[in-house]
Order: C-alpha cells, then sequence, then structure tokens
C-alpha cells in the first residue's frame, strides 16, 4: 500500500500541490500537518510511522517534507527499513524499493557520518591545541582593542584616584561591573589607590 505524508511550514502555505501529487502516484492513505521543518514534535508523521506495515511505500513530494535534516531523514528512511516500508520521493525522483534508491541512502548515511568525524576531530585537536597553549576549552578571554584601551584609561583613572568607580564608569562609558572587569583585566589592586571620599568601591 502506497501512504503519502504531506507537510507545509505555515497556515498561509498551500497543502494541495502535494497532496494532488500523492493522489497521482497512487497513495491510498494521506497524513498531513502544518509544522515548522525544524519541530521535533510531529504528531501526523509518528501515526504514519506506527500504522506502516510490511511492503508498504511511505511517498513524499519532496524529501525535505519528510525529514527536518539530512541526519533526521536518514534516521527515519532507517526505521522505515527496518519494517521493510520503501520511500518514494516524486520531485526528487528517490526511491529505496530499488537498489539505486538504497544505494542513494547508503551513500548519504556515509557522508553524515563522516561529516560528524570531521567534526567530532576538529573539535578535539581545537581543545587539545587550546590546553597545549595552557588555555582550557571555551569562550576566549581576549579583548577587543576598543575595550583594551579603555581598561588602559580606567587604570590610569583609578590610580590617580580623583574619582570614584561610578565616575569613572561615567567617564569612560561603561558600567560598573565592566569597569571592575577592566581593572581584573590590568591586574589593579581594588582599594589601594582610590583617595577620594565616597570612593565607591
Amino acid at each position: 500500500m502506497k501512504i503519502g505524508y504531506a507537510r507545509v511550514s505555515t497556515k498561509d502555505q498551500n497543502m494541495d500541490l502535494q497532496t494532488d501529487a500523492l493522489k497521482k502516484a497512487g497513495c491510498e492513505i494521506f497524513f498531513a500537518e502544518t509544522v515548522s521543518g525544524a519541530k521535533t514534535d510531529r504528531p501526523e508523521l509518528i501515526k504514519l510511522l506506527a500504522q506502516v506495515r510490511k511492503d508498504d511505500i511511505v511517498v513524499v513530494y519532496k524529501l525535505d517534507r519528510l525529514g527536518r535534516s539530512l541526519k533526521h531523514l536518514l534516521e527515519v528512511v532507517a526505521q522505515l527499513n527496518s519494517k521493510q516500508v520503501g520511500v518514494q520521493s516524486i520531485s526528487d525522483a528517490i526511491d529505496t524499493t530499488t537498489p539505486q534508491g538504497r544505494l542513494f541512502f547508503n551513500i548519504s548515511a556515509c557522508f553524515a557520518e563522516f561529516e560528524r568525524d570531521l567534526i567530532r576531530e576538529r573539535t578535539k585537536s581545537g581543545l587539545e591545541a587550546a590546553r597545549a597553549r595552557g588555555r582550557k576549552g571555551g569562550r576566549r578571554q581576549g579583548m577587543t582593542k576598543e575595550a583594551e584601551q579603555k581598561a588602559i584609561l580606567a587604570e590610569s583613572y583609578y590610580k590617580e584616584g580623583k574619582m570614584g568607580v561610578n565616575q569613572i564608569a561615567t567617564e569612560i562609558g561603561v558600567s560598573k561591573m565592566t569597569l571592575y572587569k577592566y581593572l581584573k583585566h590590568r591586574k589593579v589592586t581594588i582599594g589601594v589607590y582610590q583617595k577620594v571620599s565616597n570612593p565607591e568601591i
């Protein structure tokens, strides 16, 4: 039995093009839903996966209607394959009931796994290189050129001891918290240089 699955992302989009093509392809049952491709919750797709039986064929207008990503698409197709259910895409001319269609998905799965391995390897290499330089993983602690200049100016004002921290922060255009961050960055000991009354530290 051929079972059709159609999906649009918003209510403003028309599903007729998909459903007409699925009827023409010989689908006897239809599952259709309006849900964004990025959403993981697809009630109609879940119903379809639960209902299909051996030798059924799931038909879609395009492969991107079925999976929200290549990884998800391959997972759905693998789940259908495990039930001996085929997948046909009208626009993409893909049919997993044929040797060529199965080959296409096997190659796609290999490329997806290859890409994941590359990402893992690059991440691991980057972390190892960072550790070798004495840095831990995470966000880089460097400052922009503008921030560095403000930090130098903050240090100068603070060491003069003529203004409180609130005044300095206002003068260089940053928050009090950012000012303390700048002083810490410049390795300034808080409280040593302030001589004004009400230093606000």
